[in-house]
């Protein structure tokens, strides 16, 4: 392994480090406010349609009930997307922020994920699931146009990898998991709470702690008691989009605060649930036209970022919303670890499954062309020939050449939801691109299955 950093070798680093949304989350309390808008929308249409009468009050919709009725399926999906590490996550093209700068304290090490973070990408970037198995959609042949599938080294398929100087040298990495419990408490979610200027005592009900309202009408916490003891919080007074039902002009107002604001406003919560705001590392943005500003702050374990990060949004009359994570990472202790080689030879090996965790930005273009590309359809006056006697059979194979190997930590979730960073290897190839594979030895992995 050499001793470059990552980021001279690897182009969707650097992408990144200019991409101002590229860790950005979608803001808490997003959903809830949009099915509370529909909702009201719906009885307003209703109403006009003979259905409802102008005086009639829209309903409100339960969001309490809404959240557990999907709260298996949605954590399952949140696991999934908090490892997903890919050009444009965030949905924001680049060059959008004015003038926001990082505050990144170290620059430290990117989390490694174990989940692909490369399929069939959206304008947005984020890939998209395949319906039954929930894994991104591959690129498709179509026989019918005559398309072909590059078999770009960054989806699934076939790949052949190649490597040299490798370290054989094995050993012990620590682990860690997050500890949900000893935050699950009235203590720690009403300090939350009171730092987010909530009063009430949090109440555990439906899944969660909850303090304040809970369909949409005033300011409010939820906490899941998921693996991570995520939460999100939403004020929908302080929101500077949102319109009042009779208003004919909606246009957001206010001036967005400044970059120290939003990153002390953030260390503050962060330190009100009794965590270190100092092991954190933060960034801050703001986009043209917008009257609120985000900023974000992302875990420090053994020097790497975790990616079960901190979000907040700011406005001239504080917090809009903000997002997180309560339980803190505690040791596992040691685990025996493969050997660079070792675990290069994991990638072709189906029990890991090599995931890729991002493609060059010349192949994700390259690909997104080869998807917008307009072609010309030519209806067919005759089925294809059969093939002539002896004709190789096509079955393209991708080779892959890795130059630099990397251990660090992935997020893994457990069968029962409780979460680990595990050591992980993220692998470099000679066009910048970014695999993984779990380094912890054979001898500590449960390959039973449910």
């Amino acid at each position: 392994m050499n001793d470059r950093h990552d980021d001279e070798l690897d182009p969707v680093e650097r992408l990144r480090a200019a991409d101002p949304a590229a860790n950005v989350e979608p803001s808490a309390g997003f959903t809830d406010g949009v099915v509370a808008r529909a909702a009201a929308d719906a009885a307003g249409e209703g109403a006009q349609a003979g259905e409802a009468t102008p005086s009639e009050t829209p309903p409100v919709a339960d969001l309490a009930a809404e959240r557990a009725r999907r709260r298996n399926r949605w954590l399952t999906a949140a696991a999934v997307a908090a490892s997903v590490l890919i050009i444009g996550g965030g949905g924001y093209a680049i060059g959008a922020t004015t003038t926001g700068t990082s505050t990144i304290a170290g620059g430290a090490a990117p989390p490694i994920s174990l989940q692909s973070g490369v399929g069939a990408a959206t304008d947005q970037g984020v890939p998209q699931p395949d319906a039954a198995s929930g894994a991104p959609e591959s690129s498709k042949m179509s026989a019918g146009s005559g398309a072909t599938d590059r078999m770009l080294p960054y989806g699934y398929g076939r790949n052949v990898f190649s490597a040299s100087g490798l370290s054989t040298d094995k050993g012990t990495a620590t682990a860690f998991a997050y500890d949900a419990r000893s935050a699950s408490n009235a203590e720690t979610v009403g300090a939350l709470a009171a730092a987010l200027g909530l009063s009430g005592t949090p109440e555990l009900k439906d899944g969660g702690w909850v303090v304040g309202p809970q369909d949409g009408t005033a300011p409010s916490l939820w906490v899941g008691l998921d693996g991570t003891l995520s939460f999100s919080y939403w004020d929908p007074q302080l929101n500077p989009w949102q319109c009042a039902p009779d208003a004919t002009v909606c246009e957001p107002t206010g001036t967005a605060p400044g970059e120290a604001a939003a990153i002390d406003a953030l260390r503050s919560l962060i330190s009100s649930t009794g965590r270190d705001a100092g092991s954190f590392e933060y960034a801050s943005q703001v986009y043209e036209g917008s009257p609120t500003r985000t900023a974000q702050a992302w875990p420090l374990v053994d020097g790497q970022r975790t990616d079960q990060g901190w979000y907040l949004e700011l406005a001239e009359g504080g917090i809009v919303n903000a997002s997180g994570s309560l339980a803190e990472p505690v040791q596992l202790g040691d685990y025996p670890i493969v050997s660079e080689q070792e675990a290069f030879d994991r990638l072709s090996d189906p029990r890991f499954g090599a995931q890729v965790m991002a493609m060059p930005f010349a192949a994700q273009e390259a690909k997104s062309a080869e998807a917008t590309a307009p072609t010309e359809w030519v209806p067919p006056t005759e089925p294809p020939a059969i093939p002539a006697d002896g004709t190789a059979i096509s079955w393209p194979v991708n080779e892959v050449e890795i130059v630099e190997a990397r251990l660090g930590l992935a997020t893994q979730w457990q069968p029962d939801g409780s979460v680990l960073l595990v050591p992980a290897y993220e692998f470099t190839d000679a066009a910048g691109g970014t695999w993984s594979v779990i380094a912890v030895a054979d001898s500590k992995l449960d390959f039973a299955t449910e």
